[in-house]
């Protein structure tokens, strides 16, 4: 799934759910009766009766690991307006209004008065195969960490029946992943869609099938916003921190962390093979710049490229930066 901007005005119903394992609390204003129903379908197709003839003008939604997903996908399946804001926001704005208690119920209401007050981007309806690629992503990441975590604690086993147990762990962690890259490729190919959108991106040094594959699912919005607004969506845009006569130094925050984490090992390697990135990063270091600071910097950069070629519908040789470069050369 993923957001678009969009303006919201103060007419209309508002309504706010936190989302729980077993249920789900329902706000439509900020003192009035918190009504609650089962996170299962039978709860969700009662709130779906409630909601559709309201027409609310958005409906809030807590990510709450991806219990929220059925709810928020019977939403969007209805036309309904909704919204999926990061827990951290929400407990800021709470703060903020002075709202120091945290309760299912009260977390509602402030959902609700945040989608009144804060403007969150509206969510977009995705294809089946937006949707699925979007798990498969997912779920590759996860096993990806789970293995990292296995390699570490191998190193730091010495007892041979553990290494045997961890190793047998590790092999099935491997054979698994491979079988979510192969059904990742299948259904890249199978969609025209994805299939153009990956060519272009691994038509860029250093971009391989994994931040290919993470971008078309997680990342929606390359191509249709301009490059500072990606970068602030994927967190590689720099914050100031300045008040009176103190200047700190900027620094990066927020963001999608699955697509960041994705685009620094991409650029590790594009600080290695790109033309483009490659002196960059070179001319930062030399500069003075630390190290971390000239990565960010060039995955900024990758990044703003990537979303030329995906706004233009170019590969990487007909970018007017890679002309320039062949013609100097």
């Amino acid at each position: 799934m993923s957001t678009s901007n969009g303006p919201h005005s103060s007419a209309g119903v508002f309504v706010g759910i936190d989302v729980a394992q077993d249920k789900l609390d329902l706000a439509m204003d900020e003192d009035g009766k918190v009504l609650t129903f089962t996170n299962d379908p039978r709860g969700i197709a009662a709130i779906l009766r409630l909601l559709i003839p309201l027409a609310p003008q958005i409906v809030v939604v807590e990510s709450t690991g991806g219990l929220e997903r059925p709810l928020l996908e019977a939403l969007l399946e209805n036309n309904l307006p909704a919204a999926l804001v990061h827990p951290g926001r929400v407990r800021f704005f709470a703060k903020g209004l002075g709202i120091l208690c945290k309760t299912d119920r009260i977390d509602a209401r402030v959902l609700h008065r945040f989608g009144k007050l804060a403007n969150p981007r509206l969510m977009e309806k995705r294809s089946k195969n937006e949707g699925e690629l979007q798990s498969l992503v997912s779920c590759r990441r996860q096993l990806n960490v789970t293995r990292v975590q296995q390699k570490n604690r191998r190193a730091a086993t010495s007892s041979k029946s553990a290494l045997r147990s961890i190793d047998k762990i590790i092999e099935a962690l491997d054979k698994q992943i491979g079988l979510l890259d192969k059904q990742i490729r299948e259904l890249i190919d199978a969609d025209d869609q994805f299939k153009h959108l990956d060519k272009l991106l691994q038509s860029v040094p250093g971009v391989g099938p994994t931040l290919s594959a993470t971008l078309a699912s997680e990342l929606r919005e390359l191509g249709q916003a301009d490059h500072r607004q990606v970068a602030a969506l994927v967190g590689v845009a720099p914050y100031a921190c300045e008040s009176g006569k103190f200047a700190g130094q900027r620094s990066i925050r927020g963001g999608r962390t699955a697509v960041r984490c994705v685009l620094y090992m991409a650029s590790i390697t594009a600080i290695r093979v790109n033309p483009v990135i490659k002196p960059l990063y070179q001319r930062l270091v030399a500069a003075g710049k630390k190290k971390k600071v000239a990565i960010v910097a060039c995955m900024r950069k990758l990044l703003a490229l990537l979303n030329a070629m995906i706004r233009d519908g170019v590969s990487w040789d007909q970018l007017n930066v890679v002309k320039k470069l062949a013609n100097n050369s």
